[in-house]
């Protein structure tokens, strides 16, 4: 016969064991994992709708680095800070790319904060550079082509899909070439002319592989909502 105190327990831990028990079947309930996944893409949509984030902080911040830059150059001719400035743009476009999916912080906003902050620091740049190398026309008319044609089809997807997509690869390496050519140009200051249209066709040829890229990317998503 059970003694008082074994009956206690019993009635102590009997309960508990059901709670347990529960709840480890509410966890394998496939509607329960169902549950699971829509917070988390409901967390997701949060943070897609998001504008104060730090990845578009440092967007913003690239955007105000950009007179800075100018006066640098063209006001106060100190061109070492001028470059100084240039590479804290590049370091803080590296940062918010990485915080945005390390840390999901990608938004829609961000999708468009960042790119134009790059475009603003290459235009900026390089209408800098024209004072004294005239190659940067190239360099410039290739950047103004890509953005405009881009502009166009950019809108174009939004408006039929409904969504902002990001930079692709040749994108990201197109602005790579072209920061190094930037860089260069501003750095040394008595590049010879034949090192300095090399380096200007270089970046030419990337900005106009990207848009050849990027075209035929939104047209395939075009033609795909067409057909849907």
């Amino acid at each position: 016969m059970d003694s008082p105190k074994s009956c206690d327990f019993l009635k102590i831990r009997l309960p508990v064991l059901t709670l347990r028990g529960c709840w480890a079947i509410v966890e394998q309930n496939p509607s329960r994992q169902g549950l699971d996944k829509t917070e988390e893409a409901m967390d997701a949509m949060d943070t897609r709708s998001r504008a104060l984030t730090v990845p578009n902080l440092l967007s913003a911040f690239r955007i105000l680095l950009v007179p800075v830059m100018v006066w640098l150059y063209c006001g106060e001719e100190n061109y070492p800070l001028a470059a100084g400035a240039l590479l804290l743009s590049g370091a803080t476009d590296v940062a918010d790319g990485y915080i945005a999916r390390r840390f999901h912080m990608v938004s829609d906003l961000g999708k468009v904060l960042d790119p134009v902050a790059d475009k603003l620091t290459q235009a900026a740049a390089l209408g800098c550079l024209l004072t004294q190398f005239q190659t940067m026309w190239w360099v410039l008319g290739a950047l103004v082509c890509k953005e405009t044609v881009m502009a166009a089809l950019g809108v174009l997807v939004i408006r039929r899909t409904g969504q902002v997509h990001s930079a692709a690869w040749h994108g990201k390496l197109a602005a790579c070439v072209l920061y190094g050519v930037i860089l260069i140009h501003v750095v040394w200051r008595q590049l010879p002319a034949e090192m300095s249209a090399l380096l200007a066709a270089a970046g030419s040829a990337a900005i106009l592989l990207s848009l050849i890229l990027y075209t035929v990317s939104h047209v395939r998503r075009l033609r795909n909502q067409s057909s849907s």
